[in-house]
């Protein structure tokens, strides 16, 4: 058999389930059949004869590709998931196709407050809940860590079940960031301790240790790659980040900082629990730095 023959042979066996995870995600029918359609082209473009667990890569790519999709429909301000399942409705009805993607999904009205959810939040949850991939196995989908993608999706589960709102869960993250970054900024140790859970853990990337290292004289904090521990996590910022923005990063509480009128070439990922940071991790690199999505929210609280 050729390779193009067994390409198709093995992604058509592998269509359903592609389409099922991406409606589950997307809410459309329509978007989940872009999405596999996507995933295909990416195929065809790849390596495949390096690929060694084709369902597992498939799994992952339209778990990207439905990322980038839901992140393109926040910044668009698209219509609500629900006037897109009023719009399919009397289509799906008809269609055994889309019958099976419901019998096989969430369904519609889970599927409403899945879309209050962040995209991470939501390919977390999705991913782990319902089909069962390791946090290990998606936290590279999302570019998390695996701590920071279980919290996503601990953080999904509460929302779900109505604990707050997603405006609200942002708003109280951003205020325990700003008042760490405050704390840092001020030397303050003791408020840097009572906002950091006990088990806190610092991680940075090796360009953010070489560029840290190398700014040593000038009093930058400095990192390596694991820091734990609330007392060591505060004795290293304090007195710093004199310079560090709020920031939505990807969408969830965080710090940047970069050049005036330039763009972030650092970004603070925070983890919350319970009111407490529980993780934090630094970003330098210039190719994870290009796929992050930054909004600046200046003193006032203002977006920029």
């Amino acid at each position: 058999m050729e390779k193009k023959d067994w390409l198709t042979k093995n992604f058509e066996e592998t269509r359903n389930h592609l389409k099922a995870v991406a409606y589950q995600m997307l809410g459309s029918t329509c978007e989940a059949e872009d999405a596999v359609q996507e995933t295909w082209i990416r195929l065809n473009r790849s390596e495949s004869e390096k690929i060694d667990n084709l369902r597992g890569w498939l799994t992952t790519v339209v778990a990207r590709v439905c990322l980038d999709m839901l992140r393109s429909r926040k910044s668009k301000r698209e219509e609500p998931l629900d006037d897109k399942i009023s719009e399919h409705a009397h289509e799906d009805a008809r269609n055994p196709e889309a019958d099976f993607l419901v019998a096989d999904s969430v369904g519609p009205a889970l599927l409403l407050v899945l879309d209050l959810l962040t995209p991470t939040e939501r390919i977390a949850f999705v991913l782990h809940d319902i089909f069962d991939l390791s946090f290990e196995e998606i936290a590279p989908i999302i570019d998390r860590t695996e701590e920071a993608t279980r919290q996503l999706a601990s953080r999904a589960r509460r929302r779900i079940k109505g604990a707050n709102t997603p405006q609200e869960d942002l708003e109280r993250e951003q205020e325990v960031v700003s008042a760490f970054l405050a704390a840092s900024r001020d030397g303050k140790f003791e408020a840097l301790i009572r906002l950091l859970h006990p088990d806190v853990v610092l991680r940075a990337d090796e360009t953010a240790i070489k560029i840290s290292e190398a700014n040593k004289a000038k009093g930058a904090p400095q990192f390596k790659r694991e820091i734990s521990g609330a007392k060591t996590v505060a004795e290293t910022f304090k007195g710093k980040a004199q310079a560090a923005q709020l920031a939505l990063v990807n969408g969830s509480a965080g710090a940047a900082w970069g050049p005036p009128g330039g763009k972030p070439v650092v970004a603070f990922c925070f983890s919350i629990t319970d009111g407490k940071i529980s993780s934090i991790e630094i970003v330098m690199d210039k190719n994870k730095l290009e796929n992050f999505e930054f909004e600046i929210i200046d003193n006032k609280g203002d977006k920029s």
